[in-house]
């Protein structure tokens, strides 16, 4: 809202219409509070974005800083500083702590608030934002994405304009919400309901067998999360977990650790596009579910960038829908986990030596000799320096029986390692 400088009005009465209208444009400007375009006249933006992990990352400044990388999520409503480090760069000043609630089997996570703070990104600005710096850099996102990650955004960037998110360009439009007109040639609408921050989509049928018929669910868009699909078996009598399924850590929420299961759907759509086999990750109640208290009932799961990707999505909060256009390519890829029973973590001031986290007991992996801690040198006659932890998760989830031989570096000596990769779900 702006304010009213009356004073002002009346000192400079006697001045020209056009020194009013330049001290008009500067007390607009200096009074903007959130997202808009930077441009006068400006209707649309483009901001070009990279996939890591399945999830959106945009280049972003705040205040006069280098440029630093933000996680897209819908469902964020804050402006989360994740590596606390940049709040000590920055040179942020904190006026309250405060504590933070989300997935994870951990009570909660301490953070910091800093006001007042100017955002930009592509032809978008924002001002006096609030800045909520955690004191911890629990996610370690950058070690599981491999490029640094400052932080996570997004509700208010969706609430404030149309955004479309192209994953065949990797490109994002957003476009001013109040001349926005959907047609048809951009895809199939569907009702979109945001409920505390978060949109969620009814559209949604799934049959966990085959014989059995759909059952609709109501679930989140969350572009936040990497996996395809999260569902909770927690007290909604529909989903259950399927007949066969793997534990797994299922990765980190701003509380900690996910743990839970992964199995197969048998059959899932969304609209009129139907897929099959799709994985999903079913959590346990003490990481998910009961950390949403009384709307837990009505957070079924969530759709991630797995299964995101597969299309050309339009977001428009205000009116209340969503847009799909399948990406042909990526629509007819299957889903799959990783084959290997291994996780790989980035390392290094650039995150470019990538190191054994953790091997799954009787894995393919574990067979073949690979221990935790050993850091990987030559993947398939690559080395190191001419892959990123994306092609070799890629490689690693690609297609049972390929063919992996590593060259790993343990206690200083280099060590061979020989597998074939086997789908385990």
């Amino acid at each position: 809202m702006l304010k009213k400088y009356s004073f002002l009005l009346v000192f400079f009465f006697c001045l020209i219409a056009g020194m009013n209208d330049l001290h008009a444009q500067k007390r607009i400007k200096k009074d903007k509070f959130g997202f808009y375009f930077k441009g006068k006249h400006q209707t649309v933006s483009k901001i070009k974005f990279e996939l890591y992990s399945n999830l959106i990352v945009v280049k972003v400044k705040i205040n006069n800083s280098d440029t630093l990388n933000f996680i897209l999520d819908t469902g964020v409503s804050s402006f989360i500083i994740t590596d606390p480090t940049l709040g000590e760069k920055l040179g942020l000043n904190f006026t309250r702590q405060v504590r933070i609630n989300g997935a994870g089997e951990n009570a909660y996570i301490n953070a910091n608030v800093s006001i007042g703070h100017e955002i930009s990104l592509g032809g978008i600005r924002a001002e006096k934002q609030n800045l909520v710096v955690l004191e911890s850099d629990i996610l370690k996102l950058s070690e599981y994405m491999g490029v640094p990650i400052h932080g996570i955004f997004g509700h208010d960037l969706f609430d404030r304009f149309v955004v479309k998110i192209d994953f065949g360009s990797k490109e994002i439009r957003l476009y001013d919400s109040k001349k926005y007109k959907y047609k048809k040639s951009k895809g199939e609408m569907y009702p979109l309901v945001v409920t505390q921050s978060k949109p969620y989509i009814e559209a949604i049928e799934m049959a966990q067998n085959t014989d059995k018929e759909f059952t609709k669910l109501r679930l989140v868009i969350d572009t936040g999360a990497g996996h395809a699909l999260m569902l909770n078996t927690q007290d909604t009598p529909p989903i259950h977990l399927p007949d066969k399924v793997i534990r797994a850590n299922l990765g980190k929420g701003l509380n900690g650790d996910i743990n839970g299961h992964i199995g197969r759907i048998e059959r899932f759509k969304i609209g009129k596009y139907e897929f099959k086999d799709v994985l999903a990750s079913f959590p346990d109640s003490l990481s998910f579910s009961l950390k949403f208290g009384e709307t837990s009932d009505i957070r079924q799961g969530s759709i991630g960038g797995e299964f995101l990707r597969r299309f050309v999505i339009t977001f428009n909060y205000r009116e209340g829908y969503l847009v799909l256009k399948p990406l042909k390519i990526n629509k007819r890829e299957t889903f799959e986990h990783d084959m290997s029973g291994m996780e790989v973590r980035a390392k290094g001031a650039n995150y470019d030596d990538f190191f054994i986290s953790f091997v799954t007991p009787n894995s393919q992996a574990e067979k073949a000799g690979i221990k935790e801690g050993d850091q990987i040198i030559f993947m398939n006659n690559k080395h190191y320096k001419e892959l990123n932890i994306n092609d070799i998760y890629k490689k690693l989830s690609s297609k049972e029986g390929t063919e992996i031989e590593l060259f790993v570096r343990r206690n200083g000596e280099l060590k061979f390692c020989y597998f074939k990769l086997k789908r385990i779900i």
